[in-house]
Parts: C-alpha cells; sequence; structure tokens
C-alpha cells in the first residue's frame, strides 16, 4: 500500500494557497496523489455544476491565478478546463463489502492574509510560509491532506461500502458546496462526514459533533445613481453612497432574537467619485448569521428590506446578489455512537466529547449533511483538536500542531470500517 506523507503535502499546499474556485494549483497536488494511491477520481463537471457557481471570480483572477499555475508547472490545456469546469474534485474508494455510501467533506481553499514573516512563525521558520498573497490560516491544507490520508488507509478496501471524499472549492464564503450538490455527488450519500481542525481544542481531544456553527446568507448590493456637480447642481444628482451608508446602519439596526445567537455585519463598502461629485455607484457586501435556519431567513428578510428601503429613500437603483449560504444542522446521535467507538480505537485520542458547543463562525459542509438528513441518512461535524497557542483561525499568525493530520485520518478511517453491511 502506498502511504501518504500528510506532513510533506501539508506544506506543499501551505507554500502555494489559492483563493475559491482558482485552486489550480492545489487541484494538481490533489490528483497527482490520487494516482500514485491508484484511488478512481472526478473532476469537472461530474463534481460540480459551474452555472451554479455564486459569486465567482473575474477574468482578471481566473488569468492571475492561472498565470500562476503555469509557472509551478500545471498544463495549459488543464488550467483552462479548470478555470471552466471547476475545481471540485470527488474521490472514491469502494470496500470489499456492501454497505452504506459514506460522504466526507474536506474544504481546500484559502483566505486573502498576508502569512506572518515572524521568525517565531513555525512555517516562516521552516520555510513553507505562502508564497502567494492568500494564505491557509484556517486549516484547510491539513483538511485536504487528510483525506488523502484517509484514502491510504482505506487502500486495503477491508470495509463495507464506499468513500466519497468531497475535495471542495469555496469554503470560504460558503459557495463551494452548492454548485458540487448541484452536480449530484451526494444524492445517494448515507453517511456524511465534516470536520475542522481547532487550533483552540487541546491535541487529542475529539468532539463528536460541533452543535452551534451558524446559518448564514451573505450578499452583495449594488446601488446605481445619477452624477452630479456636488455644489453646481445637487438636486439633480442621485446619491448612491448615501444610500449604501443608510443599508448599512439598517442592517446593523435590525432586531435580534431573543431565541437564537445572531450576527450581522456589513464587511465592505466602496463608492467611486471625487470630493465635489455626487457618486453614483457604491457596493456593499454584507451577512446575517443565526444557530437556526428560520431567523435566518426572517433577518435576511429584513435585510432586503433595509437596502430596498434605502435605495427608494435615494431614489437610486439597487440590484442585490446572494453572494453564498450554509444552514445550521444537528448531529445525529447513531452517527455521534460510530465516532465514539471508532476513537476508542485511536490510541491517540485522549478525550471524546459526543457534543460540544464552541465559537464557531459558518461553513457549507452543512449543505451536505442537511441534503443527506433530508433523503433519510445520518451526519455530523466533528472537531479535532489540533492545539497551538500561536494565534486564533483567520490571523496572519495562524498554525496548527500536524501531529493532529495522524489522529485525524486514523479516526476517520476507523468510523468508516464501523460501517457493517449485510455480510459484517
Amino acid at each position: 500500500m502506498t502511504r501518504i506523507a500528510m506532513r510533506e503535502i501539508r506544506r506543499r499546499l501551505h507554500a502555494h494557497p489559492e483563493p475559491g474556485f482558482l485552486e489550480f494549483h492545489t487541484v494538481g497536488v490533489i490528483t497527482e496523489q490520487l494516482d500514485l494511491l491508484g484511488v478512481e477520481y472526478h473532476t469537472g463537471t461530474a463534481a460540480m455544476d459551474p452555472t451554479a457557481i455564486m459569486d465567482g471570480p473575474s477574468p482578471a483572477e481566473r488569468e492571475d491565478w492561472g498565470r500562476r499555475a503555469l509557472e509551478r508547472g500545471m498544463e495549459p490545456r488543464r488550467v483552462e478546463t479548470l478555470t471552466q469546469e471547476g475545481t471540485a474534485i470527488v474521490a472514491i474508494i469502494r470496500g470489499r463489502r456492501p454497505g452504506p455510501v459514506w460522504g466526507l467533506r474536506c474544504d481546500i481553499d484559502a483566505l486573502p492574509i498576508a502569512e506572518s514573516r515572524e521568525p517565531d512563525h513555525l512555517p516562516w521558520r521552516q520555510g513553507f510560509a505562502s508564497r502567494t498573497p492568500y494564505m491557509h490560516a484556517c486549516g484547510h491544507d491539513g483538511h485536504t491532506s487528510i483525506g488523502l490520508g484517509v484514502l491510504s488507509r482505506l487502500q486495503d478496501e477491508d470495509f463495507a461500502g464506499e468513500l466519497r471524499i468531497f475535495f471542495q472549492p469555496a469554503e470560504e464564503g460558503t459557495r463551494g458546496a452548492a454548485p458540487m450538490l448541484a452536480a449530484g455527488v451526494a444524492d445517494d450519500v448515507e453517511r456524511m462526514l465534516a470536520f475542522h481542525l481547532r487550533a483552540d481544542v487541546p491535541l487529542g481531544t475529539v468532539i463528536g459533533g460541533v452543535e452551534n456553527y451558524k446559518a448564514t446568507t451573505k450578499w452583495r448590493a449594488i446601488f446605481t445613481g445619477a452624477p452630479a456637480h456636488a455644489s453646481g447642481a445637487p438636486e439633480k444628482g442621485r446619491n448612491a453612497l448615501l444610500a449604501a451608508a443608510h443599508a448599512t446602519l439598517g442592517i446593523h439596526g435590525m432586531p435580534r432574537f431573543a431565541t437564537t445567537d445572531t450576527r450581522v455585519n456589513v464587511g465592505t463598502f466602496h463608492a467611486a467619485g471625487a470630493a465635489n461629485i455626487i457618486p453614483a455607484e457604491a457596493t456593499i457586501t454584507y451577512e446575517v448569521r443565526a444557530e437556526d435556519n428560520d431567523a435566518v431567513n426572517d433577518m435576511s428578510r429584513r435585510a432586503d428590506a433595509a437596502v430596498e428601503g434605502a435605495a427608494r429613500m435615494h431614489d437610486v437603483q439597487v440590484e442585490t446578489t446572494l453572494s453564498g449560504q450554509a444552514p445550521t444542522t444537528t448531529p445525529d446521535e447513531e452517527m455521534l455512537s460510530l465516532i465514539e467507538t471508532a476513537s476508542a480505537a485511536v490510541p491517540a485520542i485522549t478525550a471524546f466529547s459526543r457534543r460540544a458547543r464552541l465559537t464557531c463562525g459558518s461553513d457549507d459542509a452543512h449543505l451536505f449533511i442537511r441534503a443527506v438528513q433530508r433523503n433519510g441518512g445520518i451526519g455530523t461535524y466533528l472537531g479535532i483538536g489540533a492545539q497551538n497557542t500561536e494565534a486564533p483561525h483567520h490571523s496572519a499568525h495562524f498554525d496548527f500542531d500536524e501531529a493532529a493530520l495522524d489522529v485525524t485520518a486514523d479516526l476517520l478511517a476507523a468510523t468508516v470500517r464501523e460501517a457493517v453491511g449485510p455480510s459484517g
């Protein structure tokens, strides 16, 4: 059997992080390893529906990151195909006995953060810090390596059923799961797993179900008015900037819910022009989050009303676009029992909690979990201890304990082996 060197792969990926839907070099590393393992896999439209992409990259971004991939040795035809058909991968391995179809989501994209070059930052000190304007500041390089490690551990096919690993682009912004689901990759999945390395949880600790990931919707609103001289003819202008400003205040002023934890944020605000011009264009991006799916739907409706009302107030046009979304889900007890049993078989796991509430954002892996649960299957989202006290997630100093790679791959492989088929 071929044994995947997860630590080395993680460091290769860490040095060349890429944004969502532009993970060309990352796909090259993954498929190279899948070929070495002899694992079946699907890319392109068999892995995702590019027409279902929300807030995709611009032509200039595609050109820039395609050029970077070419400089790393990727074939031009391969880059062109990935640009047109997407960067998702579905890897499939089948056991010797009949059994359930498993799904495991591994996210592959990075964040627009300049990585630290401080001498105490291990990736910089050991020579694998980011060489691009992006950074793996949330552990996705580890998640990708773990997915490959799980496949290498199951090469003996001594398990029941089938495992599909969804190497998902564009988790940041919650944009990548939907186009993969639109391609039907999880239609017949019966057991769905997602996980996250947690730098805020001690190494050796496993949480079977993290319960408080938030549902979210993310939006872009473009306001279009009319320019005019700010002194000579202000009444002839239609101020898009003021409309965007009122929308920003309206979104942040929405009432919260007493029954669930909620968040709102306007993250960017852009307007063009000069001090003596009534601004005719402005754009904001914003999000709402809650630990309840119905609450997020209601908050999204209210945010839309705030945006539309601000546009009417200033007599401008507005176009809103959904740019990302994720639900929240509840872990299934049967799945938690499987993971608990598997944890007992991994010596490096020293503490197991069936459920926990952690400091959490959102993750569109819950779209996979919810889809499987709606079809009668089971699922959960695990938290894996990878403690590193250097810095939190999404920061320039982020890192995690690489010992967590083996712990996680061993656990996930053991969990799949817990499945019992008709002959088992």
